[in-house]
């Protein structure tokens, strides 16, 4: 993963509506009876496309170059080792001149994300840890499909987890700071990465035994549910690798994820590292810190509970 500051393809949504219409018609020799925005991060942008017949689709626009092989390649990947359904790609297009910016189509998934369906909050503590169990359940399906080795999806090529990740997390330290100096990163997010960055030697001090698929971004905003709160299925795969299965595991404490228990009925599952709380936090702190570097946005509403965690973690070791 390149640490790196991103530009992104300028890219509004009245003109990725009308780049949908054109490649809906491109793709399928059909005019879309309607195009919804559904929404998007730094570097995409999701369209849902109905037809006349009642059929839709996904098309999703991505702002930053080289993105496209993979995402392509890990929905396909994670979708032949999870019961949960994710969606299907239906066409990649590399970006011409007509249309400057890659993109996909893919199955809709029915319903809304999680964090959405508000109704789940106030389901009783049972419901709510029935659904903690499904997704769970396949997420840990994910993790069974291993490799030799790790790394990205693509190309992994490293023989432990810590060849892989130290360098990263040394790479966002060093961009952190440089950050800091120059007043764009607060005094508060440096002093908890230096302070755990002191640790790391303790923090991943247990070997990882298997280099385990990972979704890499299972929070619960990617979490699709139907009307009666069924699980519809799982989108939006982010730097899925062959990792540490608990680097999947900090995501699930993010925004409203923690109501439903995620992380602790994994752990009361399949179990945990002895130090598998603190290194959540790392992976959490410096994941939000990574996505800082590359967009230049900072959610404060999700990085202020992570720089928290970090210093209570550190406290515990």
């Amino acid at each position: 993963m390149k640490v790196e500051r991103i530009a992104a393809i300028p890219l509004d949504k009245d003109t990725a509506n009308k780049y949908s219409a054109i490649i809906v018609k491109e793709q399928f020799g059909q005019t879309a009876k309607k195009i919804k925005y559904l929404g998007g991060g730094s570097f995409g942008r999701a369209f849902a496309v109905e037809f006349a017949d009642g059929k839709k689709i996904v098309i999703k626009f991505l702002r930053a170059k080289d993105m496209l092989e993979k995402e392509v390649y890990d929905l396909k990947l994670l979708a032949d080792n999870c019961s949960v359904k994710i969606p299907k790609v239906l066409f990649a297009r590399n970006a011409d001149a007509g249309i400057p910016v890659d993109c996909y189509g893919m199955e809709n998934i029915d319903g809304k994300n999680a964090l959405m369906a508000l109704g789940m909050l106030i389901e009783s503590k049972r419901k709510r840890l029935e659904f903690a169990d499904m997704v769970t359940t396949a997420l840990h399906e994910i993790h069974c499909r291993t490799n030799e080795k790790f790394g990205d999806t693509l190309s992994p090529g490293c023989l432990t987890w810590i060849d892989y990740y130290k360098p990263f997390a040394q790479a966002v330290l060093d961009k952190a700071e440089e950050f800091y100096k120059a007043k764009t990163l607060s005094k508060k997010i440096i002093v908890a990465m230096r302070a755990a960055w002191n640790k790391f030697d303790v923090i991943f001090s247990e070997n990882v035994k298997d280099a385990c698929l990972i979704h890499g971004d299972l929070n619960i905003a990617n979490i699709m549910v139907g009307k009666k709160h069924e699980i519809s299925g799982f989108i939006d795969p982010l730097n899925s690798m062959y990792a540490d299965r608990e680097y999947d595991l900090f995501q699930f404490d993010n925004l409203t994820g923690k109501r439903f228990y995620l992380r602790e009925t994994y752990i009361k599952k399949y179990g945990a590292s002895k130090y598998c709380d603190v290194k959540c936090a790392f992976y959490g702190l410096w994941n939000e810190v990574y996505c800082y570097i590359k967009s230049g946005v900072l959610v404060n509403l999700i990085m202020n509970p992570l720089v928290k965690n970090m210093h209570e973690r550190l406290a515990e070791l």
